[in-house]
């Protein structure tokens, strides 16, 4: 059994992907841009420095990326102030890795502030005993900075920790830190490099606890 569990947040444990996705054209529009296809999932389970430097590359002099990546954050802060559905699986989860004492935490590149806003509206902040936001580390996914942080914060080395993403950048980041990695894809269909690299891909969070109670994951 592992040792400690980290939590993606955004299309994890939250419906939040599709109304993320949804700001990238609002944003394009007052810009005066096109939002091109597959930005969205080149963002996915990024931001800060990271993201200024996606949107240079696809877009280079059209827009001062660091003004277009903050309006974006100002839409989609704006889109998910009343919250998401959470994600089949979650609670039973969350209760499981309770019973079994299991410390957790939630490592995402969302705002600390967001994070414990989702938490709390969805009534399962007590579950967790560390928080990290990706604002707070120098490099956010598909570096794994937000994930050493979470396991440094719960005392866990990463290798008896298992992650749980729904990203491509989020799984990167998991294995490049050593992690025991899931991958519960979201809106991001499993690709030939995402079955290398995580642990296992399941359908939901459903899944992860019937793999963790039967010994098969873990």
């Amino acid at each position: 059994m592992y040792e400690a569990v980290i939590f993606d947040m955004d299309g994890l444990m939250f419906d939040t992907e599709p109304i993320w996705a949804s700001c990238w054209p609002k944003t394009a529009i007052e810009f005066g841009v096109e939002c091109m296809e597959g930005l969205a999932d080149a963002m996915r389970g990024t931001n800060g420095a990271e993201a200024v430097s996606i949107i240079r590359e696809w877009y280079g002099d059209e827009v001062d990326p660091k003004a277009f990546v903050d309006r974006f954050y100002e839409i989609a802060h704006e889109a998910l102030a009343h919250g998401a559905e959470k994600k089949p699986g979650l609670d039973r989860l969350l209760e499981y890795l309770k019973i079994e004492g299991i410390p957790m935490a939630v490592a995402s590149s969302s705002s600390r502030e967001m994070i414990k806003a989702n938490l709390i509206r969805g009534g399962i902040l007590p579950y967790f005993d560390s928080i990290v936001s990706g604002i707070e580390v120098e490099h956010a996914k598909p570096y794994p900075d937000v994930f050493l942080k979470a396991a440094d914060e719960l005392g866990v080395p990463p290798q008896k920790s298992l992650v749980l993403e729904d990203s491509y950048n989020g799984v990167r980041a998991g294995f490049a830190g050593g992690f025991h990695t899931v991958m519960v894809p979201d809106l991001s269909e499993p690709t030939e490099e995402m079955e290398r690299l995580a642990t296992a891909i399941v359908l939901n969070l459903n899944d992860v606890v019937d793999m963790l109670a039967s010994g098969t994951l873990g």
